[in-house]
């Protein structure tokens, strides 16, 4: 096991094609145990690199209702009658914080994502 840091572009690729080659070692071995440490050096440079922004809140609500298969009128005891339902996921309407606890517990989701600030469409 020949694990360094990953600083350059170079490093990654490297260590993305030793973890495809590890990818179905058996678990308990030497190269599983330097499978999982290559991941998460992967995973680290990843954050650093190729940080993946967070949605705005509305648009994290569509995602998580398309995922759990939920509707509008799902969301009515959450947010509201069905017509501020539609106002809020048609961005016409912000958030309270009400219905971020409540959408927060109802769809699993971070209060974190559900507080960021978005901008209303008129």
């Amino acid at each position: 096991m020949n694990i360094r840091p990953i600083k350059t572009e170079t490093d990654y690729q490297e260590a993305l094609q030793r973890l495809d080659e590890l990818f179905d070692a058996e678990i308990g071995t030497p190269e599983s145990d330097e499978a999982d440490v290559l991941a998460l050096l992967v995973d680290n440079y990843e954050n650093e690199h190729y940080a993946i922004e967070a949605p705005d809140p509305i648009e994290a609500i569509k995602i998580r209702m398309e995922e759990m298969h939920i509707r509008q009128i799902d969301l009515v005891p959450e947010i509201g009658g069905r017509s501020r339902v539609s106002e809020v996921l048609n961005k016409k309407r912000k958030l309270t914080v009400d219905m971020i606890r409540k959408l927060t517990k109802r769809l699993n989701l971070s209060a974190k994502v559900l507080i960021n600030d978005y901008q209303l469409l008129r």
